[in-house]
């Protein structure tokens, strides 16, 4: 039997397989039960609440949820077009790319933010190893969660 196909069966029997649980945890999660990171995870939140002035009994209304989303996007919006006007200067920048125009940034990261995620460049060739990981994959995982209420 070919690798590639035993090693695809692999991996579906491994997802199928962890679906239950990980399905189950999200729920408790999502739900605020306790799971087994809780007694790790809960004072750390705690302390983190209290740091920024949050009650975490205090839920959000519909209208300060939507500012807080809105919010939320527009600092990612522009913390990843400057990071694309401004890849010149920033780290991670082997190939000494230059920064990208400003419809182009703005391109993308509006897609990146809307989690849509459309690329009109050629990845390796136009953005720095900064703006891919630090701007691109950091908005694509925070875009998705932004929606999970």
């Amino acid at each position: 039997m070919n690798f590639i196909l035993v090693q695809n069966i692999a991996f579906l029997v491994l997802l199928v397989f962890l679906s239950v649980p990980l399905g189950i945890y999200i729920h408790r999660v999502m739900t605020g039960q306790n799971v087994f990171l809780s007694k790790l995870l809960s004072p750390v939140e705690s302390r983190i609440y209290q740091g920024i002035g949050i009650q975490k009994e205090h839920g959000m209304g519909p209208k300060e949820y939507a500012l807080s989303v809105i919010l939320f996007s527009m600092i990612g919006l522009l913390s990843v077009f400057s990071m694309q006007m401004l890849q010149n200067l920033l780290p991670l920048n082997p190939g000494h790319m230059e920064g990208v125009s400003w419809d182009l940034a703005f391109n993308t990261a509006a897609s990146f933010v809307s989690n849509t995620n459309w690329q009109a460049y050629s990845g390796e060739s136009t953005l720095s190893h900064f703006s891919q990981s630090i701007g691109l994959t950091v908005q694509n995982f925070v875009s998705a969660a932004t929606g999970m209420p």
